[in-house]
């Protein structure tokens, strides 16, 4: 018996070996992407995310090459996964429930009506119909982290990973924007600290983005923004899981398409159910944060690397048009209902 559980630890133990050989020097390059990419940002300033995108795409010669290859292969699909679930660990019920039935309501009424409408206006502009779904969900949602949620459950095809890259550009780019642009719009409308954090926290795509706003209008409008960041975040289980069902629906599924509820969303849910109840310690949720942004970078420079410059301008202005226009459709919802609720 000892024996037999030695030869299957080390049969593991090789099979381990084998897996890091393989995929180690992809793991390592896109690693390495995200790496250079958090320091430019924490450095000069920028999302993080758009950085590893570009510098990402500097080593795209490599992409065909069989030792980088599995790795960034991998990065792309199980580390996203990994990345995305982690995002749990950053919400609580508790913080949600403080923000109000009406906060609630704007927020997932903007939300819904972003992703429908959105979607609709993207596909009038010409955008394919699962690339303009992919587009408005990163909008309503949280931007980049939505795009690569999303484009894990749709249907595959030889434009999905230029169309995912495509909408994270163009998403963490507004969002940056929107950083500088929308508490100019606060201070026209005379919000007060609340108001404003509430109109930030809804609209700006990415969280940091959003948190950079906040804070420069008041700790307050600081805070309720990042509680409204949240909110829209806690939207993304849902929303995947409607798209995907569409998609399916129409039959545009391929027959080896991800299940309807994958399991990075379950695991997701079940880690906003843990930390809302307090089962997970304050340092490891603090660590578990952290690896997922870690991971998510790392996806995003993979991304990169699989991305063809010479294809991404191939496709002209039309999916940063329809950003724009689902950015401003978002916008003016979230607007109208604080106007209506303050009047």
């Amino acid at each position: 018996m000892p024996q037999s559980v030695s030869q299957l630890m080390h049969a593991r133990f090789q099979l381990l070996t084998g897996s890091m050989q393989t995929l180690g020097p992809g793991l390592a390059l896109a690693g390495v992407i995200a790496i250079a990419a958090s320091y430019l940002s924490e450095h000069y300033g920028g999302p993080a995310m758009l950085f590893a995108l570009l510098l990402g795409m500097a080593f795209n010669f490599l992409t065909e090459s069989k030792k980088v290859g599995p790795g960034i292969e991998f990065s792309t699909k199980s580390v996203l996964r990994i990345g995305v679930a982690l995002l749990g660990v950053r919400i609580t019920w508790t913080e949600i429930g403080d923000l109000g039935t009406g906060t609630l309501i704007v927020v997932v009424v903007s939300v819904g009506l972003t992703i429908l409408l959105g979607g609709l206006a993207a596909q009038a502009l010409g955008l394919k119909r699962d690339h303009a779904f992919l587009s408005a969900g990163a909008v309503a949602i949280c931007g980049a982290s939505a795009a690569l949620a999303i484009a894990a459950v749709m249907p595959k095809n030889e434009h999905s990973e230029r169309n995912t890259i495509l909408t994270v550009i163009g998403v963490t780019t507004l969002s940056t924007l929107a950083m500088m642009l929308y508490p100019l719009i606060v201070a026209l409308f005379s919000f007060d600290d609340r108001a404003a954090g509430i109109f930030l926290g809804a609209t700006i795509h990415d969280v940091a983005q959003v948190v950079g706003a906040g804070y420069t209008i008041s700790d307050e409008a600081g805070e309720t923004a990042a509680i409204v960041k949240l909110l829209r975040v806690t939207c993304l289980t849902p929303a995947v899981l409607i798209i995907g069902l569409i998609f399916r629906e129409k039959g545009t599924a391929e027959a080896g398409a991800p299940p309807l509820l994958p399991m990075f969303l379950v695991a997701f849910l079940l880690l906003v159910f843990l930390n809302s109840f307090g089962f997970i310690p304050q340092g490891l949720r603090t660590a578990l944060s952290v690896a997922s942004q870690w991971c998510l970078v790392s996806a995003v420079a993979a991304l990169g690397v699989r991305t063809s410059l010479k294809e991404l301008t191939s496709v002209g202005m039309k999916p940063l048009f329809a950003l724009g226009a689902q950015s401003m459709l978002l916008a003016t919802l979230v607007l109208a209902a604080l106007l209506l609720i303050l009047a």
